[in-house]
């Protein structure tokens, strides 16, 4: 087997976990099914995780940063505040259709965290994650268009990451598109009456 950076390991470790897991689910995912799904020795797993929580932390991440590119690349300014606003969801809205079974997993994962004693501090992570996140992207547009903002970015970012939240699991359960294209429309118009040019 090809000697391989620590890092570069890690991220085919975590990719395999990812693929494992919504394959089979998180509780019936084994250390020895995700190294056998990346194709390399249990001991290599090991050196790389020292946990399980590690792993799970490392996932978390991972698919975060998986939509979170999608909707960066996406928020570059356009025309109007609107359009921008209404092209990241439309980023992150098409990442949920094209990968459902990965958004479904990062649910499988809080549960799992919430339900396994040690482990509970990584759904809370995961949720500091997707505010963390949003408070980035806010900046990252408030920046780059000069915005000013009728809420603080904290109170914001967690709006936002709760409301993703319940409409991407929304989208799960029901999986009717039909009514996307409203409910984008309604996204947008309100985010961009809470966030306005000077």
């Amino acid at each position: 087997m090809a000697r391989m950076p620590s890092a570069e390991r890690r991220r085919q470790l975590t990719e395999a976990a990812i693929r494992a897991m919504t394959r089979d689910g998180v509780a019936r995912t084994t250390t020895r099914s995700i190294a056998a799904e990346a194709g390399v020795s249990l001991s290599v797993f090991h050196y790389c995780f020292d946990s399980k929580q590690a792993l799970v932390e490392s996932v978390i991440t991972t698919i975060t940063d998986h939509y979170v590119t999608v909707v960066r690349e996406a928020l570059r300014p356009r025309a109007t505040l609107e359009e921008t606003v209404r092209a990241g969801f439309q980023a992150y809205w098409d990442h949920v259709r094209a990968q459902p079974d990965e958004h479904m997993l990062t649910y499988e994962l809080t549960q799992y965290a919430l339900r396994r004693p040690g482990f509970e501090h990584l759904a809370r992570r995961q949720y500091e994650l997707y505010a963390d996140t949003y408070a980035e992207l806010i900046e990252q547009l408030r920046t780059s268009m000069d915005l000013r903002l009728s809420v603080p970015v904290p109170v914001l970012a967690r709006y936002l990451a709760a409301m993703t939240d319940g409409l991407t699991l929304n989208y799960l359960v029901l999986g009717d598109e039909t009514v996307w294209t409203g409910i984008l429309d309604t996204v947008t118009a309100h985010i961009a009456s809470l966030v306005r040019s000077p």
